[in-house]
């Protein structure tokens, strides 16, 4: 395990599932198959990502006083994830994905965000070892004040922070100048950049919109095509290993929580996106989120 510090500040749900022959329509009832409960939400699943791959990892967070939010810190404490900060919402309970399934993978999603949206600055204030951390890794599930707040203190004292901008909204420019690394999908990457990404060369052309705006490095995921990754001194593709898909979620947080790792570590930036593009390769190999993230020892570097 790597003794240089990763801390995931995000979100924490509880994914309540239901797979059907066929979803309901507005006011119809439908006898669904089986029932699944998962534990998700980005931020936790990039923090189990981390820990699992041999970060050092410290998860921050709320979640209610209910039972989903005591399954997810026992969860996190039997992945060796400091639970530290991990606030405790005495009124809003913990954050909740209801998804329906048919037969074809199609679905619909409610999330009730829940005590996520309660994590505000004045409970990151509270983290006084932030400034330990080298690694800050954050997503788009809790309110976008905190997330500019983290990056605002952390560049007052020069630490790095990656951002795996999903679910995709706007960012400020304010944010994204100065942040150590952004890593997009295709679609989140068309969205903060206006230019749409296909291929090697628009990830290129959209890297360039991020670079220009002060961010230092850029790695756009491309699914099973890889990942390109782009800075001021050198970009690459590096191409996915072919493997049968069964489910792609958690897949990109797979990738983020690798990378942070990977940087920890210093590796190299072709060495770290290959350690990353592996790891996420195995992920959407099984079912699940925080259940399909690989460990360390699966991954095997040339």
């Amino acid at each position: 395990m790597s003794t240089n510090r990763i801390i995931v500040i995000g979100s924490s749900n509880t994914d309540m599932v239901v797979k059907s022959s066929m979803l309901p329509k507005p006011g119809e009832t439908t006898l669904g198959g089986t029932f699944l409960m998962n534990a998700g939400g980005k931020g936790a699943n990039q923090a189990v990502a981390a820990t699992r791959l041999g970060g050092n990892v410290t998860f921050v967070a709320k979640v209610g006083n209910d039972i989903f939010g005591k399954q997810s810190i026992d969860g996190f404490k039997k992945e060796n994830i400091n639970t530290e900060f991990i606030f405790i919402d005495e009124e809003a309970p913990s954050g909740t994905a209801l998804i329906m399934v048919n037969e074809e993978g199609e679905n619909c999603i409610v999330v009730a965000p829940g005590a996520n949206a309660n994590l505000l600055p004045a409970d990151i204030e509270q983290v006084i070892n932030l400034s330990e951390a080298e690694i800050i890794l954050m997503q788009l599930e809790i309110p976008m004040i905190t997330i500019e707040a983290v990056a605002k203190n952390a560049k007052a004292n020069h630490q790095k922070v990656i951002i795996n901008p999903a679910p995709a909204q706007k960012l400020s420019d304010e944010l994204l100048n100065g942040l150590f690394l952004i890593t997009p999908n295709e679609t989140e990457a068309t969205l903060l950049t206006g230019i749409k990404v296909e291929d090697e060369k628009t990830a290129s052309q959209a890297a360039e919109v991020f670079l220009s705006k002060g961010v230092q490095n850029v790695i756009i995921t491309l699914g099973k095509q890889g990942a390109f990754f782009q800075n001021k001194a050198v970009k690459f593709k590096t191409d996915a290993p072919i493997v049968k898909a069964m489910d792609t979620t958690a897949a990109g947080d797979t990738f983020s929580g690798a990378i942070a790792v990977a940087v920890t570590e210093k590796m190299s930036w072709p060495a770290a996106v290959q350690f990353a593009v592996q790891a996420a390769s195995i992920s959407v190999t099984r079912m699940g989120a925080q259940a399909s993230v690989p460990y360390r020892d699966e991954i095997k570097l040339g």
